[in-house]
């Protein structure tokens, strides 16, 4: 799938790449509450946060935002546990009997993380899945 990008969108791409020396792959703006997620290729999860965390700290001072980071994957069901990170995802299952939903299964102890306050994290995951896989819902088990 093919993911437009907004002008601002570019340029926090831009910075996060500058201050990081890692790829992103796609950012989603928050308005609602101050942050910014970066999709970072593949494998350059440390390189996007650096030492102590010192490089993704440095964009949050440079876009005067809070920043999060989901790593992407080949595959959706993977894209999907990525995308609920911290939550320990044990299995993501890929319906595509009508709408296609992610059915995320999650320990009980960790679907507080998954939802993430006020459902964040499930949202970024929705979000990034429809952006990148098509995926109309992502569902936690």
């Amino acid at each position: 799938m093919r993911v437009t990008l907004s002008d601002r969108d570019r340029r926090y791409i831009a910075r996060f790449e500058d201050e990081t020396g890692a790829t992103a792959r796609d950012c989603l703006v928050f308005e609602d509450d101050d942050r910014v997620v970066f999709l970072v290729a593949a494998g350059e999860m440390g390189q996007a946060v650096g030492p102590d965390g010192r490089r993704v700290q440095a964009v949050e001072e440079s876009l005067s935002r809070t920043v999060e980071l989901v790593e992407d994957a080949d595959t959706p069901e993977a894209f999907v546990a990525n995308a609920l990170a911290p939550a320990a995802v044990q299995h993501v299952t890929i319906s595509d009997q009508g709408d296609r939903i992610a059915y995320a299964e999650v320990p009980e102890a960790d679907r507080g993380a998954a939802i993430g306050r006020d459902g964040r994290n499930i949202e970024t995951a929705r979000r990034l899945a429809e952006r990148h896989y098509d995926v109309d819902d992502v569902q936690l088990t």
